[in-house]
């Protein structure tokens, strides 16, 4: 959603002009400014939450001058996670505290602190344009994924209210139908309506106006998908974009733009797939596997560290081990093709497969992959090659699949047919192949 954002005006100020709540999760897709959500009337009457340059979380109202502003000592950079956020807040008390609770757990320390006074004016519970991943300037947008947004208009709730632990995971999940009362202005974004994701499900018809192109994403905090790693410490990253599932390379001569996945495992077969899109260079493009224990060397390009690394492509159909060793030539790709990497971490063969035929069986893995390292999805980009993962979310970029094939365990979503017993790169597939 990095240019998309929604929009609703009310017709007057919230019910209960003091006590208003915020509950949603979302996911980032990269760090730096990134606004959430926001009340806005102009440049001097408005108020946001966002994550700061410094990727801190900040609430503030500002009229004319700061009447609140609150911003975490702790820092939030983590872009493979789902982050469950509550701003809760009653000023209608005589000392009135606004209250940040992340992932259930009540934020204590701040850089800036300043509360607003007593029955104090303020703008998210006014009439102003509401914004939801942008703030009304238009250069301010979210980048990254949402779910479950709630607004409650007269009543300031505690996180429980929202979500709870997990008895067996111990992790942090939303309650997906919480008890609450929405008042006047109140609304419940589930974000589940591909055709309009603005839908209101509170009951109150708050809906809101998409403006730009939003995409709907099977990653939720419940069961969190991989994605490309925007963190990671490797040479030369390509920019990414559509949620770090779209790789675009930096246009640099002779440049590979390394990158890997944000999940991985240590045994079971796990599939997903690479389209590639475009680039002066797009037949230049390696998508394969690596070993996380091997790769230890940053400055370099991933298929020169020896031993950790299996490729299929280069110009069109080559398969790399380690080093740059080149094996046979299985032919060209093509653009638009879409590739399937199956890899079985309990034999340990790769496997590949061009638009749904299979031209790689049972490709042996080195004894290099049989340490007990993390093993995961790893593609490079050479100039201005473009492409995008699908690993399991359903989308090339912005553009469905059109086939939706599912693997074994129903999670996921692929253009072409999984092969028995391969899994999507998911939190409940890992778990369950590596804990079961």
């Amino acid at each position: 959603m990095a240019t998309t954002y929604l929009t609703r005006t009310f017709g007057s100020a919230g019910g209960g002009v003091f006590k208003w709540t915020y509950s949603f999760w979302v996911k980032r897709s990269s760090l730096g400014e990134k606004v959430i959500t926001g009340a806005r009337f102009s440049g001097s009457f408005n108020g946001i939450i966002r994550f700061t340059s410094g990727d801190a979380l900040e609430v503030y109202d500002y009229r004319n001058s700061f009447i609140l502003q609150k911003i975490t000592s702790r820092l939030f950079r983590d872009t493979s996670a789902w982050y469950h956020i509550v701003v809760s807040n009653d000023n209608s008390v005589a000392s009135p505290e606004t209250e940040i609770y992340v992932n259930g757990v009540k934020e204590t320390s701040f850089s800036t602190t300043n509360e607003y006074s007593q029955n104090e004016t303020n703008s998210f519970n006014n009439d102003y344009p509401n914004y939801i991943g942008q703030t009304g300037a238009s250069s301010q947008y979210f980048d990254g994924s949402m779910s479950h947004f709630h607004y409650i208009d007269g009543t300031a709730y505690d996180a429980d209210t929202f979500g709870e632990t997990d008895a067996t995971t111990g992790i942090w999940k939303p309650k997906t139908a919480p008890s609450v009362t929405y008042g006047t202005n109140g609304f419940f974004l589930k974000f589940e309506n591909s055709g309009a994701f603005g839908t209101d499900s509170s009951g109150n018809s708050n809906t809101f106006t998409v403006n730009g192109t939003m995409t709907q994403n099977i990653d939720t905090p419940s069961n969190v998908f991989a994605t490309m790693n925007s963190l990671g410490a490797y040479r030369n990253q390509p920019t990414m974009t559509n949620g770090n599932l779209t790789l675009t390379g930096t246009g640099s001569s002779t440049t590979w733009n390394n990158t890997v996945a944000t999940l991985g495992a240590t045994q079971g077969k796990w599939y997903y797939e690479f389209k590639i899109t475009g680039g002066s260079q797009f037949l230049d493009i390696m998508i394969g596997i690596i070993n996380t224990s091997k790769a230890t060397n940053p400055t370099t390009n991933l298929y020169t560290q020896n031993g950790s690394c299996y490729y299929y492509g280069n110009d069109g159909g080559e398969m790399r081990q380690d080093g740059g060793e080149t094996f046979n030539d299985y032919g060209a790709f093509a653009q638009n093709d879409i590739i399937g990497i199956a890899y079985d971490l309990d034999t340990y063969n790769f496997n590949v497969y061009q638009n749904g035929t299979q031209i790689v069986t049972d490709f042996a893995l080195s004894s290099n992959f049989q340490d007990g390292g993390i093993i995961i999805p790893s593609i490079l980009v050479y100039e201005q090659s473009v492409g995008s993962a699908n690993f399991g979310n359903g989308y090339f970029g912005t553009t469905a699949v059109s086939s939706a094939q599912n693997p074994d365990d129903g999670i996921g979503i692929f253009e072409y047919d999984v092969p028995t017993g391969y899994y999507a790169l998911n939190t409940k597939a890992i778990n369950a192949q590596e804990y079961d």
